[in-house]
């Protein structure tokens, strides 16, 4: 059985399942060894079909092990193999050793992993596996710089050496792959943070273990799929009118800071929100009116006036263009005051960090890694050394569902309580998709909107927030099919997220 990537689990999960697989199903662990070996082999001649010249780096583990295996099976499978080992060490006990037997008795040998590396049309990393926490050194970190020197592909076995296998992080050497096979359960690591740079695409063999031990651990994550949107997005009755569709009111905007609040407002109209409001300065009412006509848009100097539009929204997204001034902490009190859903976003997030508050259920918080690090009391390295950590801790500080954004963002919902929201799914999902011509000016504002618009079209938090990094996303990856990533605006995404969002 395979079981589709989706799924995410800690290093310590994947361990446990290993000594399962042994304990209570029976399965040697030389026999998961060759499974894994002889399955990423596959992987590489389906791959690389033309490869004539493997080299497989291998180091003194059982990635090192699985190294091995993958080498047999290559000769087997007639190609050419060459087997560098980290210091020239085989192993002498355990799996791993039993492994290498099997490729010395095969007539394979083994050199000394040195630079420069010899000619191959693959290289195969098999030098650390999941285990690894610690920066590489020395040979190791040699040798990851001169895999990344080279034109060739490269597959990494079970994750890149170098790469935290639960984070994401690599705080040294790490080795830039072409693509990673990954075995028994799919890695936190593998798809956020650094991971999305250096993985390739990344490919799961469950090794043909049973499901119930596969079930047998709670996930820690799951990967959002372009399906999901099918799933959660129901078709609209024939008979709707825009009261079915919520209110959403957009408030930022200070001096000199329209356009961002105009994005954000003009992302919940195209998300399908039924009607759109929003308070913002007074300079910026007639260059948001002459761009969309759709919005209702007021200007005011004194947002505590403003309680009654406050009160007639379903859903207030907070921030874009908001400012730090006296003018924006009155609109965050406003807001605050409300009692309604959040979408806090830019300068709303750093404000929020000065004071920091529980919100509303069902509210939400949008902020990049620098903005978390505000809203923790943590640098922003810290929180890109352990994203899951950082998004789980900012749900439950602040009591919202959390995004935290970047290369793999992560979703995270507060711990929940007796009756709430009814979802399978684990508590923290990762988007998969997105390019980095969203790294631009507005497109967290945009993100921001599309949350609002679908949290007022009645989606409970989790959910709608999900949903609205992933039509974010793929929006993205749209505008980058009509004229790349660099160059890419905002604004763009605008008419893409009708596309994605009517699937």
């Amino acid at each position: 059985m395979t079981v589709l990537p989706r799924l995410l689990y800690s290093v310590a999960q994947a361990r446990a399942l290993d000594l399962r697989a042994v304990d209570q199903f029976g399965v040697s662990g030389f026999e998961l060894m060759r499974r894994a070996g002889e399955a990423a082999a596959r992987r590489l001649l389906q791959r690389y079909p033309m490869a004539e010249r493997f080299c497989i780096l291998v180091g003194p583990g059982n990635n090192g092990g699985d190294g091995y295996v993958v080498a047999t099976a290559l000769t087997r499978a007639r190609r050419r193999v060459r087997v560098l080992a980290l210091h020239g060490r085989t192993p002498e006990k355990g799996d791993a050793a039993l492994a290498y037997q099997r490729w010395s008795n095969d007539g394979g040998e083994v050199k000394d992993l040195s630079t420069p590396l010899p000619i191959a049309d693959v290289y195969v990393d098999a030098l650390f596996g999941i285990g690894l926490t610690r920066p590489l050194d020395g040979d190791a970190a040699a040798a990851v710089a001169a895999l990344n020197a080279s034109d060739v592909p490269v597959l990494a076995l079970d994750v890149p050496s170098g790469l935290n296998a639960d984070s994401g992080a690599a705080v040294s050497a790490v080795v830039q792959a072409d693509a990673s096979v990954t075995f028994i359960v799919d890695k936190c690591g593998l798809h956020t943070g650094h991971a999305p740079e250096v993985s390739g695409a990344v490919m799961l063999e469950d090794l043909a273990l049973p499901g119930a031990l596969l079930r047998s651990e709670e996930p820690i994550a799951r990967l959002l799929v372009k399906a999901d949107l099918t799933d959660w997005l129901a078709k609209r009755p024939r008979d709707a009118h825009k009261g079915h569709f919520g209110h959403v009111l957009v408030i930022g905007g200070d001096e000199g800071y329209g356009g961002a609040v105009r994005l954000a407002a003009e992302a919940a109209a195209r998300s399908g929100a039924g009607l759109v409001s929003v308070l913002t300065r007074p300079a910026h009412v007639a260059p948001i009116l002459a761009a969309r006509p759709e919005l209702m848009v007021r200007g005011t100097d004194f947002p505590e006036r403003s309680q009654a539009l406050a009160a007639a929204a379903d859903v207030i997204v907070l921030g874009p263009g908001m400012g730090r001034s006296d003018w924006s902490k009155r609109c965050i009190e406003l807001a605050l005051l409300s009692g309604k859903p959040l979408v806090v976003d830019a300068d709303a997030l750093n404000l929020l960090a000065a004071v920091p508050r529980a919100l509303v259920d069902g509210s939400v918080l949008t902020p990049h890694p620098a903005e978390a690090g505000r809203l923790l009391g943590i640098s922003t390295a810290e929180v890109q050394f352990d994203r899951y950590a950082a998004v789980a801790a900012m749900a439950k500080a602040y009591n919202a569902v959390c995004v935290l954004k970047g290369a793999g963002s992560l979703i995270a919902r507060p711990p929940r309580a007796d009756g709430a929201e009814d979802d399978p799914h684990p508590d923290i999902a990762v988007c998969p998709y997105g390019n980095p011509g969203l790294a631009t000016g507005g497109s967290g504002d945009v993100l921001a909107g599309v949350c609002g618009a679908l949290l007022a079209q009645g989606l409970p938090a989790f959910k709608a927030t999900r949903a609205a990094v992933l039509a974010h996303a793929l929006a993205g990856d749209l505008a980058a099919e009509d004229g790349g990533e660099r160059g890419m605006l905002a604004g763009d995404l605008l008419p893409k997220l009708r596309r994605v969002l009517n699937p």
